[in-house]
């Protein structure tokens, strides 16, 4: 592996082994920044969505960087509240719109219910009508893949009886603190790609002394090693940040590789530990 390295998706669709997640980047010209920094450091995938309201600055930062457009890999997510067939397709619409694209690389559902807290709904009808939308998006060409976030196993077993294209991705919090082999191993086994996000747990495991020890045995920084550790589980990882500096280090990830036994004791430290959401 190396920065430039990719994985093939179902559709036979590639997608970088590591980009950049650009969740509460600081906002206007700050997301830009952010953005140019990383496609300088040598980031070549994007990972947005409509719920972080930066669409548009993303979309500015790729106009800026005079990296072709066959260069990019960009991913964003239809949010909760835009949910169904009709409206699904406008708020995909609008997203090409915000991001200044005629197509993205990557779209997906970004979570298996619609609304959010009390206005939840969790059923199979406006999962089945987004999916319907998203077919529909693919089959245009206007995204090159598609997939969901979030997908239990049993969403993913359901939508084997509505689909008439595969999900191609699934992307969910995957670090060793809340290591989910089950899920991976079945999105493995059903030829789905798994992207991990939040794999630095969000800075909340970062000084944990197991993973320092690992870490000063091939001179890396914790978060080297956290990011390494799911590139080894054959996933694609976005960590997210927003300083220079630490963008650099999370893509120098490959001049190493984890030991077997280093990664055991990495999988050990599983304990069902969320930072998003259960």
């Amino acid at each position: 592996m190396n920065a430039n390295s990719k994985i093939k998706l179902n559709n036979g669709t590639e997608i970088p082994v590591i980009g950049l997640g650009v969740w509460k980047t600081p906002t206007g010209k700050g997301t830009e920044e952010v953005v140019l920094w990383a496609l300088e450091a040598g980031y070549r995938h994007i990972d947005t969505a409509f719920i972080y309201s930066n669409e548009k600055e993303v979309g500015n930062a790729i106009r800026q960087s005079g990296i072709h457009r066959d260069e990019l890999f960009i991913t964003t997510k239809l949010w909760n509240d835009d949910q169904g067939y009709i409206t699904g397709l406008k708020a995909f619409d609008e997203s090409l719109k915000r991001l200044q694209l005629d197509y993205v690389n990557l779209y997906l559902i970004h979570w298996p219910f619609k609304g959010w807290g009390s206005t939840k709904v969790d059923d199979i009808y406006n999962r089945k009508e987004s999916w319907k939308a998203l077919e529909e998006i693919y089959s245009s060409g206007s995204a090159k893949a598609i997939g969901v976030c979030n997908y239990k196993i049993e969403h993913l077993e359901e939508m084997k009886s509505y689909t008439n294209i595969a999900p191609m991705v699934n992307q969910i919090e995957f670090h060793p603190f809340w290591f989910r082999k089950d899920l991976m191993d079945y999105c493995h086994k059903n030829n789905i790609d798994v992207t991990d996000y939040c794999p630095l747990v969000r800075g909340k495991k970062m000084l944990d002394s197991r993973i320092t020890d690992i870490a000063n045995n091939y001179n890396k920084t914790n978060a080297q090693i956290l990011i390494r550790w799911g590139l080894q589980h054959g996933n694609i990882v976005i960590p997210k940040s927003s300083h220079k500096e630490r963008l650099e280090e999370n893509i120098n990830v490959f001049d190493f590789e984890i030991s077997e036994p280093d990664m055991v004791k990495l999988d050990s430290l599983n304990e069902n530990y969320v930072v998003v959401f259960a």
